[in-house]
């Protein structure tokens, strides 16, 4: 008889978490956390003590002897020590890192997208911009909005979700799936209008519709370590902010794509979500927005979910940097 090919391994919600909370923690376990630590370069401004990011020594190297910038080897920093307003620094974070595009250095900077991603420091003050295929080069904190469109079935209240599968030819995580709506927030851009942006770009939605009954529930937190799946370099951090949002729709308002990332939208039921996610066909940060959905809307319990408490405190991370 045919031996059938191994299937792979079911992920439980913890292994979920685990996969896009990826940085270990402190109060876990010192010893691996100070390892990885202290092969990192932590990136700063001149004048300020305050870490924005860690940098792996890989791209550090790259900047070593260029003007505007200090590598110290002694204290593992990496500082761009020229610019005093964010206009200024950004002009000279956007020249370094359009020189590494030319030269082809990094992978993920082939992704170039044209979009700026805002640094802040402590307090909320902005910082400096930064190309946002860049961004993990430097382990910065990003920001974004995700937002779970769902149907309440006339039937018992059942739910059921709208997800979408990634363009199959996107640079990251191409043909997974994602939620229902989701993006970066570029710098100067409110947190409401990004999502209201998104929605109109990614699932046709009327704006109308958005602003009146989109609800803002919160945020997930996680420090990613970014894979294969992520496109160019692995290794490289990825902390992240994304803003949450809950739409529930009419039976009759369908998403459609309204632009090249996504290819098609299905209406799914709980279970199929969850069985999807146990596959690990989901992008790793919008695995752990459904679980922030699942818990607010009872659906993952104490009662049903073992990793419940641990679950919950892995979705609302404190990071290491400043954040907005």
């Amino acid at each position: 008889m045919e031996e059938l090919p191994p299937q792979p391994a079911m992920k439980s919600n913890l292994d979920l978490i685990n996969e896009c909370d990826a940085f270990p923690y402190y109060q876990t376990d010192p010893e691996v956390y100070l390892q990885h630590i202290s092969t990192y370069y932590h990136f700063q401004i001149a004048n300020s003590s305050s870490t924005l990011g860690y940098v792996l020594p890989s791209v550090a190297e790259v900047l070593r002897g260029l003007s505007s910038w200090t590598l110290d080897d002694d204290t593992r920093t990496l500082t761009l020590d020229s610019g005093s307003t964010a206009e200024e620094r950004s002009a000279i974070i956007a020249a370094t890192c359009e020189a590494m595009r030319k030269i082809d250095h990094f992978r993920v900077l082939r992704g170039w997208r044209n979009e700026l991603y805002p640094v802040y420091a402590a307090g909320g003050e902005l910082l400096f911009s930064i190309e946002r295929a860049a961004s993990s080069l430097f382990g910065i904190v990003t920001y974004g909005v995700h937002m779970t469109a769902f149907v309440r079935g006339k039937e018992a209240g059942a739910l059921k979700i709208w997800v979408p599968r990634r363009a199959r030819n996107k640079q990251t995580y191409g043909g997974m799936l994602d939620n229902t709506v989701a993006g970066g927030i570029s710098t100067g851009e409110a947190t409401f209008e990004s999502l209201v942006r998104e929605a109109a770009e990614e699932a046709s939605l009327p704006e109308e519709l958005v602003r009146r009954e989109a609800r803002a529930c919160g945020c997930v937190t996680y420090f990613y370590i970014r894979d294969a799946r992520a496109g160019g370099e692995t290794g490289l951090l990825q902390p992240e902010c994304e803003y949450i949002y809950d739409l529930e729709l009419d039976e009759d308002v369908v998403p459609r794509p309204g632009d090249s990332e996504v290819e098609e939208f299905y209406l799914w039921t709980v279970q199929e979500v969850q069985e999807a996610m146990a596959r690990g066909e989901f992008k790793p940060n919008c695995a752990m927005v459904l679980l922030d959905f699942f818990m607010r809307h009872g659906i993952l319990t104490c009662e049903n979910e073992k990793d419940y408490v641990e679950i919950v405190a892995r979705l609302h991370r404190r990071l290491e940097f400043p954040t907005h």
